[in-house]
């Protein structure tokens, strides 16, 4: 979206709906929380009401203490000041500790509802939006949802109800000099609407800028050697700093909205000011206004106009909260993964058959895969091989319905996945990919994973012993308790990959992918894998993605797959024997080691 978009009637009012269907919405989140609301309430219009009583009081305070010279209240009036300020002071702090405690639970409980929505949502969405712009959903948007339904709501309650506590005042004391000054409210109400509706129109661009900037942030620092190495630092330099400058005007069009406004604000202020001296004169000449009562009617003008600047600042505030609140909705209002089997599976066989199989990815014109047809049988290993883009991930992908074909059937033990609920289909499953998810977490953590979390201490070490994990373990500090670090991190690639085969020796599933589950690894560690993996092989269903074709000679079938066709099938003799692509890229291999 361009920075400088025109600001047409149509946008404004399609974003002012939308903002007012937000605001319905955060009102029925906070229905949990009501009891705390009302509580917050009840203090702030009792700390309105002191407030209030303090400006009327300086009314006597000047009439009989300066005047009169009434001595019995020169010392009732210092006490009742100091009661009231107690009964403000407590009434405050009961406001802003209700307010923060609704508030802070509801950002909470988006933040974990978004963070659970998207364990939910189908594989493809992971495709489509990058995991930085993920975690500026989970981050700061919920943050910013917190902030406006804390700083700003309160800020709105607590100034609104000073104006309405002044307001009252003011015309208890002189109603003809107050409905004077009213002829300030239109023009007022008009610019804090012009405001709103400004702020509204922006803060989305901000907040996808943000993303922006987190996204190009992310991808340059995590292929840092990458961009060294190639000499990309300037133009990846170049790249970010447009995306900041693009940042910083949105920024200061916000800024320069709210200052304006809030200039204005005190300029009306300052008429209004003019205008009730100018008609308090008047009053006082009729004997109409004491000099108390004009003391009073002037505090409480005073007061209102901080609170009306503060009510024109916090719009910025509120709208970003209202943006951030409409993408984590979006989120929350996104289709979850088609799951709707009913057919139990306890343990399946493993059976599988592609029969004719389609994938298609959003908005590409080229299938995925096209028309694929195979069976894998238990106790067989189906190596899956071909160039890169052939297809090979998205057929594998299929199989825990991470994706859904577009045409075909996929059947297993002779049902259609579908047909399975999905958590009953995917705990047939264990998968091995070149790249280890590992917790934050021990070496137990991360081996007992998930569902596994309830096994024995003899399962996990035997687990751990046929992963050809047990050398390394046994050496850490704390053994199987060690923990491993952020994603890992404290181990070595060989070592995290063998985790992930305990991981799945512990799950005993009858389907087994490995996606290219050796490809990084040096020869020693690819070594203690491979031998893993044999163990771990016998009686499933193993599908195998290939990265070395010298490691599936003795697979039981091999599929060979180019731009989503599969152009080859049989043994690894008998492809070798056909002379077609697989023997061109076996041959390549051996000459190019690099070539997959």
């Amino acid at each position: 979206m361009s920075v400088g978009g025109s600001d047409s009637p149509e946008l404004a009012t399609a974003v002012d709906g939308a903002a007012g269907s937000v605001y319905r919405r955060l009102v029925r989140l906070a229905a949990p929380y009501r009891g705390v609301l009302a509580i917050a309430i009840i203090a702030m219009l009792l700390e309105a009401a002191a407030g209030a009583a303090f400006v009327k009081l300086m009314e006597p305070v000047v009439d009989e203490t300066f005047i009169s010279a009434d001595s019995r209240m020169a010392v009732v009036l210092p006490l009742v000041i100091i009661g009231l300020f107690l009964l403000r002071g407590l009434a405050g702090y009961i406001a802003d500790m209700g307010m923060a405690r609704a508030a802070r639970s509801i950002a909470r409980d988006l933040r974990t509802g978004v963070f659970a929505k998207y364990l939910r949502l189908p594989g493809l969405r992971f495709d489509s939006e990058p995991v930085p712009s993920m975690l500026v959903k989970l981050g700061s948007d919920s943050d910013q949802v917190s902030q406006a339904a804390v700083d700003a709501a309160k800020v709105m309650l607590q100034q609104s109800l000073q104006i309405i506590g002044a307001l009252a005042v003011m015309l208890w004391t002189s109603w003809r000099v107050t409905l004077a000054v009213f002829v300030l409210g239109p023009p007022l109400g008009w610019l804090m609407g012009k405001v709103a509706r400004r702020h509204r129109r922006i803060g989305h661009r901000i907040q996808e800028s943000s993303a922006e900037l987190m996204h190009a942030a992310d991808e340059t620092l995590s292929g840092q050697q990458e961009v060294k190495v190639y000499g990309a630092q300037a133009g990846q330099r170049a790249r970010y700093d447009a995306l900041a400058e693009k940042n910083l005007k949105l920024a200061l069009k916000v800024e320069s909205t709210r200052s304006l406004s809030s200039a204005v604000v005190q300029w009306m202020g300052a008429f209004g000011l003019a205008l009730l001296l100018f008609f308090a004169a008047r009053e006082a000449q009729a004997d109409r206004l004491t000099a108390g009562g004009f003391v009073a009617l002037m505090m409480a003008m005073m007061a209102v106009i901080p609170a009306l600047k503060q009510l024109t600042n916090v719009q910025g505030m509120l709208q970003r909260g209202v943006a951030s609140a409409q993408r984590l909705f979006a989120v929350l209002d996104a289709p979850d993964e088609r799951d709707e089997g009913r057919q139990p599976l306890a343990r399946a066989r493993g059976e599988l058959v592609f029969d004719n199989v389609s994938a298609r990815y959003p908005g590409q014109e080229q299938p995925a895969l096209d028309a694929v047809s195979f069976s894998a049988r238990p106790g067989t290993v189906t190596a899956i091989v071909g160039r890169s883009g052939g297809g090979k991930s998205t057929l594998i992908k299929l199989i825990p319905r991470f994706y859904e074909p577009e045409a075909g059937r996929i059947l297993l033990d002779g049902h259609p996945l579908d047909a399975y609920p999905l958590s009953d289909l995917r705990r047939q499953i264990a998968l091995v990919g070149q790249r280890v998810a590992l917790v934050d977490g021990s070496v137990a953590d991360n081996v007992a994973f998930g569902e596994l979390g309830d096994v024995d201490a003899d399962a996990l070490a035997a687990a751990i012993a046929d992963a050809n994990a047990a050398e390394f373990v046994e050496r850490l500090a704390e053994g199987v308790h060690t923990p491993v670090g952020a994603d890992g991190g404290r181990l070595s690639g060989g070592q995290r990959q063998r985790l992930a085969i305990a991981r799945a020796i512990l799950k005993d599933a009858p389907i087994l992918i490995l996606d290219e589950a050796t490809a990084a690894l040096d020869n020693e560690s690819e070594r203690l894998v491979q031998q893993a993996l044999e163990r771990l092989m016998p009686e499933r269903t193993t599908l195998v993605i290939a990265h070395r074709l010298s490691t599936i000679e003795h697979a039981d079938q091999v599929l060979v797959l180019d731009e989503g066709r599969l152009v080859e099938q049989g043994t690894h003799a008998e492809l070798l024997a056909h002379d077609g692509l697989y023997a061109h890229l076996y041959r390549s291999q051996f000459r190019d080691p690099g070539v997959a």
